[in-house]
Parts: C-alpha cells; structure tokens; sequence
C-alpha cells in the first residue's frame, strides 16, 4: 500500500478507547501513540484513576462500535478479561482480550475482531504498542472464516 493511502486509512479510522481506574495511565499512553499515528481516537472514559467499574467502559466502547461510531475500540482493565466480558454484553461486538502479537492478528484475520483488549498488569506498554499495530494492520480474510461470524452472529440475534 503506498504511504500516502496508508496514511488517509489511518486519519479515517475512528477508534474508540475506554478503560476503568486500574488501566486509566495505560489508555493515555496508548490514546498518544494513536494519535501520534494519525488516528483519530475517542476517549470514552475513565478521566482519571478515581475507581470506577469496569464494565460501564467495556459498554461505551462496544456501543460506539456496534453502533457505527467508531470502526473499532480497545478497551483496557487489569486483566483485560472484565472489559472485554462486557464489550462481548453488546450485539455485534467481537472482542478479544491479547497477551501477545499473534492471537491479535489472527482474531482480526480469522474472528474480524472489532475491539481489541489489554491489560495493563499483564502486558508492558512497548509490547502493548505492538499489538495494537498487529491488530489494527490486519485484514478479515473472509472465506470460510466469513460463515462462522454468520453464524455466530445469527446465535446473537435469536437471544
């Protein structure tokens, strides 16, 4: 892809980012790499490391997401499970929480992943940094992988 397309993708895509108290330094850190990046983020909370339930910002995000707001979300906690649990409540999010680069590349590739989730006691920022690039870099590979989200989505919709 040639930089200046590149470049246009990133400045278009709309990121949403949310995170509880435990994670509110790791969602800055992260909300500056983006932008430093040209993306254009949306932080929806937590301001501060007053505590605050994780689940509220788990919500916001997939709701941004599923809604159409944002094309993808990152949301962050402790573990990251929590938040991701909860961006999961939401219809027609596909959350993943990633420890490491691979998993987040191949949810994007094979689950079209649309809210990647971090944890800021399980993972360094430097390695955090590069799962997000992964993640935001790779591409739905449709095909088989296609009919599985078919599916998973249509069990979604009959709940």
């Amino acid at each position: 892809m040639s930089g200046r397309r590149e470049e246009r993708l990133v400045a278009n895509l709309m990121i949403a980012l949310g995170s509880d108290h435990a994670a509110f330094e790791f969602k800055e850190a992260i909300k500056a790499y983006l932008l430093e990046k040209g993306y254009q983020v949306h932080d929806l909370g937590t301001c501060g490391a007053d505590r605050v339930d994780y689940c509220d910002f788990g919500f916001r995000v997939g709701e941004a997401v599923a809604g159409g707001a944002c094309e993808k979300g990152i949301v962050f906690c402790g573990t990251g499970v929590g938040i991701s649990i909860s961006a999961n409540k939401v219809k027609g999010v596909r959350a993943v929480v990633c420890s490491e680069p691979y998993s987040a590349k191949l949810s994007r590739q094979h689950n079209d992943t649309n809210v990647l989730a971090l944890g800021a006691r399980v993972v360094g920022i430097e390695l955090a940094k590069m799962i997000v690039d992964v993640w935001l870099d790779a591409q739905f590979e449709g095909g088989r992988h296609l009919d599985r989200i078919n599916k998973i989505a249509e069990y979604e919709g009959r709940r």
